[in-house]
Parts: C-alpha cells; sequence; structure tokens
C-alpha cells in the first residue's frame, strides 16, 4: 500500500510539473495566447479585435491567476487580425498574420503594458515589427520618410497598414501613403478582407472631408502666389516675389514646433540636392508673440522682452537645423503672422510649392520623398 501511495505522489509530481512547463508551439493545436504579468494578480485580461478606422470588437476575456499567468486557447485557430489585450486602463495591440497561429507569449510587468520595448513577446514576428516602428513613434525618433519606408518594406501588410493609419491619422496631405498601406493589404488577400473593406471606408470618409476643406481653403493650386514681404532676422526685407524664376518652397514654421524641427531635415536635404538647379525656400517663421498674450501682459517691458526672447530662439533654432538658405522672415506675431493668415495657415508645418512663374502648383507637400517628386515634375515641365 506504502509502495503504491509512493508511485500515485510520484506520478502527481510529474504530472504538475509538466502543467508547469508548458506545451512548446509545436504541441499547440490552433491557437495559444498567453502570458505572465507581473502586478496583475487575480485582474480581468480583455481580448479585444481591433479594425481600422471602426470600434473595437471585444472577444472574449479571462481572469489571470495569483501570479500575473493568463491563457486564452483556440482550439480552431485565431484569425489573422490586430488584437489588444487590455489590463485595467493598460493595453497592448497584437499584430497576428497567417504565420502567427500556434503558441504566442507575453511577459513583463503590467506598469509596462503599453510600452513595447519593455515587454517579452515570442511567437508572432509581425507583431514584433509593429512594435519596433511603433517604439520609434513613441520616441518620436521616426521621420515621414521612415515611416513611408516601413509602409514599403515591412514584411507584414497588415502591420504596416496600421501602422500608417496610427501614425498618419486624419493628416489629407498623406492620404498617398496611406493608399499605398491599402494597396499592400489588398494584395495579401485571403482572411484580411475584412479589414480592406475598414481602411478603404476609413480612407474614402477621410478623402472626401480633406477635399471639401480644400476647396474652402484661400490659396488653390493654379492661383498666383500671393506676395509676402517681412523682415529677416537683421531686419532686412525680403519678398517672396523677388524669388520669381525659381522653384520655390513656402514653408511656415516655428522653432517651438516639434513637428517642424523633424521636417527641417526633410527640407534640407532635398534644398541641398536642388539648389543648383533652380530650387530654393522662402521660410515663414510664425515666433514670437500673438495679441491674446500681449493682453495679459502688464508692461512694454514684459512684451519686448518676450518678443527678444522669441527672435533668439528663431535664429538659434535656423543655426541648429542647419537652414541654410538666405530667405527667412517673420513679423514675430506667432498666429497674427499675417502671411500665414493670408494663406490659410491654421496648424503647422504647413507647406506650399510655388512654380517658376509664381503660381501655386501644390497646396501642401510633406517628407523628402513628396516633396522631390513635386519638384521633379515642375523641373521636367
Amino acid at each position: 500500500m506504502k509502495r503504491l501511495l509512493i508511485l500515485w505522489i510520484g506520478l502527481g509530481l510529474l504530472s504538475a510539473l509538466s502543467a508547469c512547463q508548458g506545451d512548446s508551439a509545436g504541441n499547440v493545436k490552433g491557437t495559444v495566447l498567453r502570458g505572465q504579468l507581473e502586478g496583475a494578480d487575480d485582474m480581468q485580461i480583455n481580448l479585444d479585435r481591433v479594425y481600422i478606422g471602426r470600434a473595437n470588437q471585444s472577444l472574449d476575456a479571462t481572469t489571470s491567476d495569483k501570479h500575473g499567468a493568463f491563457s486564452f486557447s483556440y482550439p480552431d485557430g485565431l484569425e489573422p487580425g490586430i488584437y489588444k489585450l487590455r489590463v485595467g486602463t493598460k493595453s497592448i495591440v497584437l499584430v497576428l498574420d497567417e504565420t502567427d497561429n500556434k503558441l504566442i507569449e507575453v511577459k513583463g510587468a503590467l506598469p509596462d503594458l503599453s510600452d513595447p520595448k519593455k515587454l517579452e513577446i515570442t511567437g508572432s514576428p509581425a507583431t514584433q515589427e509593429y512594435n519596433e516602428m511603433l517604439s520609434k513613434l513613441i520616441a518620436r525618433t521616426a521621420k515621414v520618410d521612415d515611416i513611408s519606408t516601413f509602409i514599403d518594406t515591412a514584411q507584414s501588410p497588415l502591420a504596416a497598414a496600421y501602422i500608417a493609419y496610427q501614425a498618419l491619422g486624419r493628416e489629407g496631405t498623406y492620404l498617398p501613403m496611406q493608399r499605398k498601406a491599402l494597396d499592400r493589404l489588398r494584395g495579401a488577400g485571403g482572411k484580411l478582407s475584412n479589414y480592406v473593406l475598414a481602411y478603404d471606408g476609413y480612407l474614402t470618409q477621410l478623402e472626401t472631408a480633406y477635399q471639401q476643406k480644400k476647396a474652402q481653403e484661400p490659396i488653390q493650386v493654379g492661383m498666383e502666389a500671393p506676395d509676402i514681404s517681412m523682415p529677416n532676422p537683421q531686419g532686412k526685407m525680403m519678398s517672396l516675389s523677388d524669388l520669381r524664376g525659381k522653384i520655390v518652397l513656402l514653408d511656415f514654421w516655428a522653432s517651438w514646433c516639434g513637428p517642424c524641427r523633424r521636417e527641417n531635415p526633410n527640407v534640407v536635404a532635398v534644398y541641398k540636392k536642388y539648389k543648383d538647379k533652380g530650387f530654393t525656400v522662402f521660410s515663414v517663421s510664425l515666433d514670437g508673440v500673438d495679441a491674446r498674450t500681449k493682453a495679459r501682459l502688464k508692461s512694454q517691458e514684459q512684451i519686448d522682452q518676450m518678443l527678444a526672447q522669441a527672435k533668439q530662439r528663431w535664429m538659434d533654432a535656423i543655426q541648429q537645423d542647419g537652414l541654410e538658405w538666405p530667405t527667412h522672415v517673420s513679423d514675430l506675431k506667432k498666429w497674427d503672422n499675417a502671411a500665414a493668415r493670408q494663406y490659410g495657415v491654421r496648424s503647422i508645418p504647413r507647406a506650399f510649392l510655388i512654380d517658376r512663374d509664381g503660381k501655386i502648383a501644390s497646396t501642401s507637400v510633406r517628407g523628402a520623398e513628396q516633396l522631390e517628386q513635386e519638384i521633379l515634375k515642375l523641373l521636367n515641365k
């Protein structure tokens, strides 16, 4: 009897040890999504299906154990798509391709759930690819051209599409890039048709709104560019019309504008490449002090001091970003800038491309790739 008891205990321990070690990917039937999150003890774990341009769909829920471990099992497999693990107010996105159909594991700590760099995710190359690009976006080190390259070269068309959707948002200027992402997604076919339909519908609505907005703007393609005359940092008056005969990028920016500063390297690169072929830049800075700010200040001395500081930041930014073209102007009135109002500029960076005859060729150009394409069109006319 004692020997039977010992044998029974031994078999029980062996069984428990096997359960703790878990299944390998080769032993998984269908799809298993499991993980362990430190600090997520006895908490509800939600799994949502995410669509592009549509509301998320609640898919499943489970409760973690006292060690923060959880598991979702789908014997028939989990369809390729975008999913979100939610725990309380924290969440992480998982991008699952056709190849990601067995064992996917997530390990880390609950406070870090929204930071992909601090999590260990295995079994899903598409998620890893997505998270690498997402980390650059979060750190604000990714430029527009980096996003464009990712859209073209990502192994996962689904990851490329979701990055395009998240990074480019509702900015109509980037519709061609988002259309490229949609074309890649459409080419993948198979079980991603629902994502193609959702993304296509979103972009159609976005394009309609963008065209309506453009139709209401004061500056239209083909019209003569209204002249601008303002002082440069040294006080010398400079006019846009003086550049007639050149292809001109009319660039509205400011030293305090983060997206502008990240866009500046693109403008510099294109300027250096085409400055000897008849291309230049006319930069209008929205640095300075507007009327609302002046009204809050107590004295002219304070206004003068703030203006001097704003002017110095503008000059410093020109040097720091290597904006080597000679035409930099500003009336130092921030959003009250006369040229910005004349051109209907409500957000920056904003740029217009003007042809050799002084006519508007494009009302919105962003990124080195798009800017270069538009310049080449004008150079080849």
